[in-house]
């Protein structure tokens, strides 16, 4: 007998109930990460209204450590919800993780400046930011878990290929809006009052993605879980205990991802602006044309996924930055804006080959009682080492080197390491849950 909404004989829920999941799904992720988007395009004018008394390369870093600190939080917040998720459902966890991000990014343009209350405006701003991170922490993988768990099991690279593309439609959604800002108005406006307008545009943005979420039903796979009874009631305890090399592999193939996402989708215009002397409208048109082009191709790449295999691909991703990082690099200053745009976007194309395989590839490491916090833990940890202090590391590798190139390198290095993790999962056997999944002895069958 098949639940309501679900394709006959299959167990797998209908087209009309996939296509909300994949909504929910999509717009919960971009709110989350138009704020980070928005907080690293807006980089230079921040470190103008919170840090006006260092110079520019100081304030510049002190803007991006504040964005690294809120990533210190991201392994907490994993654990966090990685036990709400894994105990009460992913649907709960969603739904209140989105809330907790809308209304801190909306505090954020509330904030008074240093002008207004001194020292205390980048301590509030550090606040502010390190909820955020918590909040974030659960999103992602969160996400993919869900769709993971609704989707059929050939198409699964496919449905959780939607993660990476919402959130990249956040960061497409963040230069849109801050590219309008700062072509329209005069920098001395942008800097009084206009860097606060994207920051406005989270709540009405969380509640679309809340009320969405709030309509749902929690997964199929987690739901015969609940209905046996068979919840794990000490997740990460129970992770820790059955999937430690799981988690090794799982932090290491995350390592590109965090590098390169935060590197060349978040970072890219600051750089192009500071070090390379591009136009800021350009910057941004440059990044936006890139943007769009990764979303397209991490559909593309997602179904590819499902047809060779997500080690392969994430494999091939971490060889090719590893080689091709520095010599394409050098290509973005003598080509002009056509020249950075078209590296740009080859190298969006390649991080897709890592970023659309990775959600399918974590989520099947872990058994379904505990996907949320080991997917969680590792991805968030990955990201607080790596992926958060990109912009800081690659800031820091400039001014320290002297070579605008220097990121290049932290990229090569993040591909090495993501293969070299791939290479030693071999041994690593993936689930592959049917919907609904049979109860396990790991998932501690009782009498």
């Amino acid at each position: 007998m098949t639940s309501p909404g679900s394709d006959s004989g299959t167990g797998h829920p209908g087209t009309a109930t996939t296509r909300r999941v994949v909504a929910a799904s999509f717009i919960g992720n971009l709110v989350e990460w138009f704020d980070y988007a928005v907080y690293g395009y807006l980089a230079t004018t921040i470190a103008v209204v919170f840090f006006p008394a260092t110079s520019p390369t100081a304030g510049l870093l002190a803007t991006f450590g504040v964005f690294a600190l809120s990533f210190v939080v991201r392994p907490v917040g994993g654990i966090f919800w990685g036990y709400f998720g894994d105990r009460f459902g992913r649907r709960s966890a969603l739904s209140l993780s989105i809330l907790i991000m809308s209304v801190a990014t909306f505090v954020i343009a509330l904030l008074p400046g240093y002008a207004q209350v001194g020292v205390l405006a980048p301590v509030l701003l550090l606040v502010v930011r390190t909820v955020q991170g918590f909040s974030a922490a659960g999103e992602y993988a969160g996400a993919a878990a869900f769709l993971f768990e609704y989707a059929p099991r050939h198409r699964r690279g496919l449905h959780t290929s939607v993660v990476p593309a919402s959130t990249a439609a956040g960061l497409l959604l963040g230069s849109v809006v801050v590219t309008v800002l700062t072509s329209t108005l005069p920098p001395e406006a942008v800097e009084s009052w206009g860097w606060r307008v994207p920051f406005l545009l989270a709540a009405p943005l969380g509640l679309i993605g809340r009320y969405i979420r709030t309509k749902l039903e929690d997964t199929p796979e987690f739901r015969v879980l609940a209905e046996r009874e068979s919840v794990a009631r000490t997740p990460l305890k129970e992770t820790f205990a059955h999937n430690k090399r799981a988690i090794v592999v799982a932090f290491g193939a995350t390592c590109l991802n965090a590098v390169g996402f935060y590197t060349l989708l978040s970072y890219m215009p600051t750089y192009l602006t500071t070090e390379l002397h591009l136009d800021e409208s350009d910057a941004f048109l440059s990044t936006t044309i890139a943007l769009v082009g990764y979303i397209g191709a991490v559909f593309a790449m997602g179904r590819l996924a499902d047809v060779v295999g997500r080690r392969a691909m994430l494999a091939a991703a971490g060889i090719l930055f590893a080689v091709l990082a520095v010599p394409v690099f050098l290509l973005l200053g003598p080509g002009g804006l056509v020249g950075i745009t078209l590296v740009q976007l080859a190298l969006g194309t390649v991080l897709t080959l890592n970023d659309a395989a990775l959600p399918a590839y974590l989520a099947e490491l872990f058994p379904t009682r505990v996907r949320y916090s080991g997917f969680a833990f590792s991805f968030n940890t990955a990201n607080a080492v790596f992926g958060g202090t990109a912009p800081f590391v690659a800031t820091a590798l400039i001014h320290g080197s002297g070579s605008v190139v220097a990121p290049a390198w932290y990229l090569a290095a993040a591909g090495a390491v993501a293969a070299f993790s791939l290479l030693a999962s071999r041994r690593i056997r993936t689930t592959r849950p049917t919907a609904p999944p049979p109860r396990t002895r790991e998932e501690g069958s009782r009498p």
